[in-house]
């Protein structure tokens, strides 16, 4: 018998597609000729890596990049789509041919450096212990960045009495109704007795027309939100508030690191973990005693 992987979360009701129809998803605009020329392309560039086994670039090529790389990319996505798709940063990677080209909804995709060819997919480096995923690396820093930038005062936290006693912090973003964040949410006592402080983030999957939205920003609104929070977890009705509130700022950021269902996990290393984890496998994979 083999072994299986139940990943315990309450999801956003989509389709998990390829890279180029996430594309054809995220632009409505996009004509059909240019997405076969899309296509087109992807397919030239995975014939040629399969046959090959790397890329040969001219020196011409490489040190031409930056710049016209940059403007044959914008015309590409950014002019094609409408602007609906924006590149965030294109930056060189490990691999001196291939840059990396970050778009505004957090996907990340490499090209070379004509600037002809889009591929997505992750980044391995070869080593003496084996595979070193450069792309997850770089991805963790950048989801730790981010969540940095969120002031402490925008999330809902629980700490231990003692904050002395604190041994590691996770980051959830959480949802009201979702039934797995509110067994998450019931381990809260065991969780800050092991010294683990818990920070939440909104993300009301569906955004605004999620039917814990209006919850979420009742939390969010409340004098108490901790006590708001918890309640809202037991199923109880909150008094509707609406205030200038993070909620569709955290939810929007979730978007952005790939997150498509609660409770979404953010370890101190940034690493994502999508699902619920009871105390002991949670505290195991913290490194908590």
């Amino acid at each position: 018998m083999g072994a299986f992987l139940v990943i315990k979360r309450c999801t956003i009701l989509q389709v998990v597609v390829p890279v180029t129809l996430q594309l054809l998803l995220y632009l409505p605009l996009w004509s059909a000729y240019n997405m076969a020329k899309l296509l087109i392309k992807l397919a030239t560039v995975l014939a040629l890596t399969l046959s090959a086994g790397f890329f040969v670039f001219s020196q011409a090529q490489v040190s031409g990049a930056p710049s016209s790389l940059r403007e044959k990319l914008a015309v590409a996505i950014e002019a094609a789509s409408g602007n609906q798709l924006q590149i965030a940063s294109v930056t060189a990677s490990a691999l001196g041919s291939i840059y990396e080209v970050e778009l505004n909804t957090g996907e990340i995709l490499y090209a070379d450096a004509s600037g002809d060819y889009l591929f997505a997919g992750d980044m391995f480096q070869t080593t003496n212990s084996g595979l070193l995923n450069l792309s997850a690396g770089k991805r963790q820093l950048k989801t730790l960045d981010k969540i940095a930038a969120i002031p402490e005062e925008e999330m809902i936290i629980f700490s231990p009495d003692d904050t002395d006693e604190i041994k590691a912090t996770l980051t959830v973003f959480t949802d009201v109704d979702c039934q797995y964040c509110r067994a998450l949410h019931g381990d809260m006592e065991q969780l800050l007795e092991k010294g683990i402080q818990v920070r939440y983030l909104a993300f009301p999957r569906g955004g605004e027309n999620a039917g814990s939205y209006d919850k979420m920003l009742s939390v969010w609104c409340s004098d108490d939100r901790k006590k708001s929070l918890s309640q809202a977890k037991n199923g109880q009705n909150l008094p509707a508030q609406t205030c200038d509130s993070p909620v569709l700022a955290h939810y929007e950021l979730g978007n952005e690191l790939g997150i498509t269902g609660t409770p979404a996990l953010i370890l101190p290393d940034g690493k994502l973990v999508p699902g619920y984890m009871d105390v002991d496998r949670l505290s195991a994979l913290l490194g908590v005693n």
